[in-house]
């Protein structure tokens, strides 16, 4: 017998594996590039596929996912680990699903998730769409979240059928081992299909054990810095940047307090958030907050900071990751990817969901995104509306 001399749970995991081809999503960073390495080294077949995003509107030296020099770094990445590399370019898939909606969301005050935006509708739908035309059984990329093959083990406590033979072979989404860098809040809108057929092996690592990995192999990307901004917007200027391609966002409108009295005229709603405190540009006796966006009127509220914490808000757009939610469900509910949940109460209703925190929380903006966690799990999740 083929691997006779071998311990069983071995045999087993070997004969899972051997002739299993994976497409990983490479954007040159130290996390993609060991992900490849690790599945490569779990005796997967492992091929790198990288995307050219928005390269042709920045400056060389802007080395973020989007960049040419970044897909660069990707292929002498696959070349130390001996796998094949290709890119596909969606320059004009990325600007009018992402660049597009981004800029006018924000000229209607919203606070958008371009993150969220992009794993939506194009690294997982096209780094899916390639592994089948290829012929691959898996994608992976480099986020810090786990899948686990059987949901009836997380689901009992949210789903009407736990048991039901619909959740055989349903897998789930569930976060990294290490809080400090759990990235299952960008992977809330991914389809059920992506998630049976994704791999994250950095789930189960912390971010320096991640960098320890690729300075033993000696790849370039072991000290590449964290990408903290949106990465089509190569000066941090977001303002800058949506007004070169919306000329008419800077509309000045009035700036409204509690008490309905015009205090003020701002700048255009697109250089506000709701929570926002610096920049307002009103003197007053008590610190001023964005506690409100009124696109119809082009309006901005402000007031004292109390008034910016809220207990209850709705959500839509709504994706959930399971298949068989109760109407009312209890959960952790994240508002920010860098807050921890806070436990809420989540109501399912035909349009959406409300969200009823226990306690109030601060700030929930408008085109943010809301995630519902059980524990581990990511149950689903929208858009602040």
């Amino acid at each position: 017998m083929l691997f006779a001399d071998l311990p069983s749970v071995l045999c087993l995991w070997l004969y899972y594996v051997m002739g299993k081809r994976v497409l990983v999503g490479m954007s040159g960073g130290v996390d993609s590039s060991v992900t490849a390495y690790l599945l490569k080294e779990q005796g997967y077949e492992v091929e790198g596929l990288s995307f050219v995003l928005w390269e042709a509107r920045l400056k060389s030296d802007f080395t973020t996912c989007c960049s040419l020099q970044a897909i660069n770094d990707a292929g002498s990445t696959a070349e130390v680990l001996g796998i094949k590399h290709s890119k596909v370019d969606v320059r004009n898939e990325f600007v009018e699903k992402i660049i597009e909606p981004f800029v006018d969301r924000y000229t209607r005050g919203l606070t958008p998730n371009p993150c969220v935006l992009c794993n939506r509708f194009i690294k997982f739908p096209y780094l899916l769409k390639w592994a089948k035309e290829r012929d691959f059984d898996y994608i992976a990329t480099g986020h810090y979240a786990r899948i686990a093959s059987d949901y009836r083990l997380y689901a009992s406590s949210c789903c009407d059928d736990p048991g039901s033979s619909v959740a055989e072979h349903h897998s789930v989404l569930l976060k990294g081992i290490d809080p400090s860098k759990d990235q299952s809040y960008f992977l809330y809108v991914l389809s059920q299909e992506q998630i049976d057929r994704l791999l994250l092996p950095l789930g189960q690592y912390k971010k320096e054990d991640v960098r320890e990995i690729a300075r033993g192999l000696t790849l370039k990307a072991a000290e590449r810095p964290e990408s903290q901004e949106i990465c089509f917007i190569e000066d941090k200027n977001y303002f800058k940047f949506i007004d070169k391609l919306s000329p008419l966002a800077g509309k000045e409108g009035p700036i409204i307090d509690t008490e309905d009295n015009v205090i003020g005229t701002h700048k255009g709603l697109y250089t506000y958030t709701v929570g926002q405190r610096k920049g307002i540009g009103i003197a007053a006796e008590r610190p001023l907050y964005v506690i409100g966006i009124d696109h119809v009127r082009n309006a901005l509220y402000v007031g004292d900071k109390e008034h910016g914490f809220k207990k209850e808000f709705t959500v839509d757009k709504v994706n959930w990751l399971l298949p068989s939610v109760k109407k009312e469900i209890r959960a952790d509910v994240k508002i920010r990817s860098t807050m921890s949940g806070r436990p809420a109460t989540v109501i399912v209703g035909k349009e959406g969901v409300i969200v009823r925190y226990d306690e109030p929380q601060w700030a929930p903006a408008p085109g943010q995104s809301a995630v519902f966690y059980i524990n581990d799990l990511v149950a689903g999740g929208g858009e602040i509306s």
